[in-house]
């Protein structure tokens, strides 16, 4: 039923979400800095997706041409619930996952987006073809398939936010060198998105009206200029490591106590070697996989020392990385705090001001 008072309000409502949207879009397609091109590997691959998802709210513009466009109106109110949660559980995957990560759940990504976009290619059809489409029925018949696949979108979303949450948990042990490797404070305020845009994505569909919905489409849109804030340093979102889960494959059968000692002081010269003389810490995405690498016992051992002898994997690496900061700038007294702070393996100053802090 389409609500005849304040139409143009309406438009106007759907035009100012629609803009949030575009601007989101054309940003995140031009706005870069050197670094990612620099480390390609080690960025979002998420740039792209990111421009297709938040362009492709331009097949509402009919509503905001003839808000009195009864087809028009079925597929705005349809939209949000029809589409936002495969949106949000494909950007969740690509904010917070690795390329490698990203790529074990690339199929399920291309499947769903596939879906979503074939349950409301009707709709949009019916919307922007002048004599419509769809009969009645058909448009019924698609409006449930629509929220079918809905209710798919939410497991998917939930998927998602569970898969986040695993890698939050890996990211408050020993794997991450670099307070900013994993941005675990982004992803405590992202991880729920889903949940939190529930509350604006259904009223208007439940309650058919206009009204509601042109209501609802400024947190919408105030929530699309917040997202594009919190993705802008995009360099800085880096990595959430490969190699999740951990499984030793070797016997962990207790030696004997001068055995475990060698053992031990063995696994703690190639750590030295490895990280402080070969100067591996001046990586400012040193993981601890590359150490376990280059020594000659398995992750299990290899953590084990690092916290008998060292403190910690990233205690020690960033205690390297703090003196060999303070030493570069006594010896680069032009320098900047950033430039120092970058040179000394640290993605940035903030992250230098984290490791300090906890460690001094």
């Amino acid at each position: 039923m389409i609500e005849t008072d304040k139409i143009y309000w309406y438009g106007i409502a759907a035009a100012i979400y629609i803009v949030t949207c575009w601007v989101f879009s054309v940003v995140r397609a031009v706005h870069n800095c050197g670094t990612p091109k620099e480390r390609r590997d080690y960025i979002w691959p998420d740039r792209k997706m990111q421009v297709a998802v938040y362009l492709s709210a331009t097949v509402l513009l009919p509503y905001v041409l003839n808000p009195r466009s009864e087809a028009a109106w079925i597929l705005f109110k349809s939209y949000f619930p029809g589409t936002y949660y495969f949106y949000c559980g494909a950007l969740i995957f690509c904010f917070f996952g690795t390329v490698k990560q990203w790529n074990m759940w690339k199929t399920t990504n291309i499947v769903a987006g596939i879906i979503t976009a074939l349950a409301i290619l009707p709709l949009v059809i019916h919307a922007w073809l002048p004599s419509g489409l769809l009969t009645p029925n058909g448009v019924h018949v698609c409006s449930v398939i629509l929220m079918v696949v809905s209710f798919l979108g939410i497991i998917y979303a939930g998927v998602a936010m569970w898969q986040v949450w695993k890698w939050m948990k890996v990211a408050r042990d020993v794997n991450y060198s670099n307070p900013e490797d994993f941005p675990t404070e982004y992803a405590h305020r992202m991880w729920m998105a889903p949940i939190i845009l529930t509350p604006f994505l259904w009223p208007g569909y439940l309650t058919n009206s206009q009204t509601v919905m042109a209501v609802m489409c400024v947190p919408l849109a105030v929530f699309n200029i917040a997202l594009l804030l919190n993705v802008m340093p995009v360099w800085r979102r880096a990595a959430i490591l490969s190699g999740i889960e951990d499984y030793e494959t070797e016997s962990e059968i207790d030696a004997p106590a001068e055995l475990a000692e060698e053992r031990t002081n063995r696994i703690a010269s190639e750590i030295e070697q490895f990280v402080n003389t070969e100067a591996a810490y001046l990586d400012p995405h040193l993981k601890l996989e590359q150490v376990v690498e280059r020594c000659s016992f398995s992750r299990k051992y290899v953590i084990t020392v690092f916290i008998e002898r060292f403190g910690g994997f990233a205690d020690y690496v960033n205690g390297l990385r703090i003196d060999y900061y303070d030493r570069y700038r006594v010896q680069h007294p032009n320098s900047t705090e950033e430039a120092a702070a970058e040179a000394s393996g640290f993605t940035s100053f903030r992250a230098y001001a984290k490791a300090k802090e906890r460690l001094r």
